[in-house]
């Protein structure tokens, strides 16, 4: 990305993270934002597996929500309101009525503070005020991408709040295993999902109320299978033109064992997910049309796909979900780590 300066008027500062092997993963201070990723594959080819902009003006005219960190709540909660100890909160409301990723002014727009750094690991910190986007309490926030020479990219979360908040942070990176500037969808990639529950929502994402089974529906990952193979089918797909949709992973698993496997069309690329949260959006794109690239012109729908590991969408309100508590409380820290592990 070029270092052209961002909304506060200074250059935005760009991190590489290097292993022997080759890997390289590009992060910015923007946003915490997760920019490149690219895998050094036996062929000798270096395959960018992210999308991404080419420019900081680009960076900031997308609206997709590309490789930042969001919160303090990723994914939706409804009406923009919710309520803690009896009392009500409204925070902003940026998508259909109801509070998308944070808001409006979410911690993907902020510029985060690089607070130590070395060839193979980078913190960010920022602090989001009571009252920021409406949400009460200071909520303290670090996050650290450290790359292994395994070809891991482990994504670590740490917050703590003066007040009870709800929070719920994510990374929106989309992948496209076959190569980012290829031009092809992800619908021909092979996807893994050890979840026997789903979320049922509305037309404008905000969950029915109750987890539905996954089996004998098109959601049922559980075996693997390309994402063609039962695209569009179901009215839950139709209202969200494909896969918008959490999955719900059992609270007694082992968090070393991947939630998730995705596998390249072209089957060069692994991608095995282990994370300790509960949840996992599989976003399959549909409305990246008309965002800009990097490697110049626009990304069509479908162009890639997000795995964003998290709380279940508007936990607010619903405390009845079967997972821990979305409400961060004063001396509690949450603490939450996702692996992006890679095979070439």
């Amino acid at each position: 990305m070029s270092s052209q300066d961002a909304f506060d008027g200074k250059p935005a500062h760009l991190v590489e993270l290097t292993n022997q092997a080759g890997m390289r993963v590009v992060l910015m201070d923007i946003g915490a934002t997760w920019l490149s990723c690219r895998l050094p594959l036996a062929s000798g080819e270096q395959r960018e597996v992210l999308l991404g902009m080419g420019t900081m003006e680009d960076f900031m005219r997308q609206t997709c929500y590309m490789g930042v960190t969001v919160g303090r709540y990723a994914n939706r909660i409804a009406n923009g309101s919710f309520s803690i100890d009896n009392k009500k909160y409204r925070v902003s409301a940026n998508q259909a009525g109801n509070c998308l990723h944070g808001g409006s002014a979410g911690l993907d727009k902020v510029r985060w503070n690089i607070v130590e750094q070395s060839q193979q690991h980078v913190v960010f910190s920022t602090v989001s005020s009571d009252g920021d986007q409406g949400f009460p309490g200071d909520l303290t926030v670090s996050v650290t991408y450290t790359l292994t020479e395994h070809h891991g990219v482990t994504i670590s979360y740490e917050a703590t709040t003066s007040r009870a908040t709800p929070c719920n942070l994510t990374n929106h990176a989309y992948f496209n295993l076959a190569g980012a500037a290829t031009g092809t969808d992800c619908h021909q990639h092979w996807v893994k999902i050890a979840a026997s529950q789903y979320l049922p929502t509305t037309d404008k994402g905000i969950p029915l109320g109750e987890l539905s089974d996954v089996e004998g529906s098109s959601f049922d990952f559980r075996e693997g299978k390309v994402i063609a193979k039962d695209w569009m089918t179901g009215e839950q797909q139709k209202m969200a033109k494909g896969y918008d949709h959490s999955f719900l992973f059992p609270l007694d698993r082992e968090t070393y064992i991947p939630i998730a496997e995705v596998i390249s069309p072209d089957q060069k690329v692994r991608l095995s997910i282990i994370t300790n949260k509960p949840a996992m959006q599989l976003y399959t794109g549909n409305w990246l049309a008309g965002e800009p690239k990097r490697e110049g012109g626009e990304y069509r729908d479908f162009a890639g796909l997000a795995l964003e590991t998290q709380l279940l969408p508007d936990s607010p309100n619903h405390p009845e979900w079967p997972q821990p508590d979305c409400i961060l409380q004063p001396k509690e820290t949450y603490q939450y780590f996702t692996t992006y592990q890679f095979e070439c």
